[in-house]
């Protein structure tokens, strides 16, 4: 099983929570660690339910995916990739003042743990032919991966956010599109010159 690839995948997928991490420490009034634990959890839990349940919507068309499966994952992590460079150039444009706020709701944290991961729902259609998760135990291997880096990286955006603002929020979704447009390359190209 390719680790590095799983782990940069993880890295560009967690970007978006990144985002909301930093953002809402940063207009958070205050943020204490069992509210940072509990809205991290759920970014990594969703991170972590959703490749899954793409990998077993591509499970039923696993005899039609398997001759194509390197430019269905060049193409899913290319479109997922451009989709975030382009939301970052349109949030560049459109980016306000933004006002502090209280702690987000149980139902906010849910409602922006799923759109956050939703890319993540398509990746997991192509996981096991982009990581060489082969087996269920490396494909649950790679989707624990996936939501521990994110439950990681959302942890210490939410306090990135509290002590720097939006300096590393702003940039995120450029870093998270440029990733995964490389790891879907990198299939692609492996493929054609080796065979992979």
């Amino acid at each position: 099983m390719d680790y590095f690839s799983i782990c940069s995948m993880a890295v560009g997928l967690a970007m978006d929570a990144f985002a909301v991490s930093v953002s809402d420490g940063a207009l958070s009034k205050s943020v204490k660690i069992p509210y940072a634990l509990k809205l991290s959890f759920f970014f990594g839990f969703f991170q972590l339910l959703m490749p899954v349940i793409g990998w077993l919507f591509g499970k039923l068309g696993e005899s039609f995916i398997k001759d194509i499966d390197h430019w269905t994952a060049f193409g899913i992590l290319s479109v997922i990739g451009f989709k975030m460079i382009a939301d970052y150039i349109n949030e560049i444009r459109v980016r306000g003042i933004q006002e502090e706020h209280n702690t987000l709701s149980l139902h906010t944290m849910l409602i922006l743990a799923l759109a956050t991961s939703i890319d993540a729902l398509a990746t997991g259609v192509i996981l096991p032919s982009a990581v060489g998760a082969s087996s269920l135990t490396a494909m649950f291997t790679a989707v624990f991966i996936i939501g521990s880096i994110t439950f990681i990286i959302s942890f210490s955006g939410i306090y990135l956010g509290k002590f720097f603002g939006y300096v590393f929020s702003r940039h995120s979704g450029l870093f998270g599109g440029v990733i995964l447009l490389t790891i879907g390359s990198k299939i692609l190209i492996e493929h054609l010159i080796y065979g992979i």
